[in-house]
């Protein structure tokens, strides 16, 4: 069974933080990458951060220094840390995991959790 599910979101005050989590289970194949994509009411969805199984780490440069991406070593569960939040950092947050499939990448998607930043 493939399951791909958030959680953590909510309303934080304006400086404040909130850690996300992802939970993956990919009917037990390994999981190769996580990234963690949000999207603001009437934009385009952007790519906010991304490990992957070699614990490699990257950042969107608009939340960099801001945002810490860490899971466990199979990478079921991964946390993304989110300090200093503004109003801009409000959105929708997905999460999508992905595994290799004969060379390919095969994606799996959750449903996202919302975050909301009040003044």
């Amino acid at each position: 069974q493939v399951q791909v599910k958030e959680s953590g979101g909510g309303l934080v005050q304006s400086g404040g933080s909130l850690r996300l989590s992802c939970a993956a289970s990919l009917d037990g194949f390994k999981v190769n990458s996580v990234d963690w994509y949000r999207q603001a009411f009437g934009k385009q969805r952007e790519l906010v951060a991304t490990i992957t199984a070699t614990g490699t780490t990257n950042y969107a440069e608009s939340m960099r220094g801001r945002v810490t991406i860490s899971g466990d070593n199979a990478l079921n569960t991964v946390y993304l840390q989110m300090n200093s939040l503004t109003l801009k950092d409000t959105a929708r947050y997905s999460c999508k995991a992905t595994r290799i499939s004969g060379g390919m990448p095969v994606s799996y998607w959750g449903q996202g959790t919302l975050v909301a930043v009040s003044p």
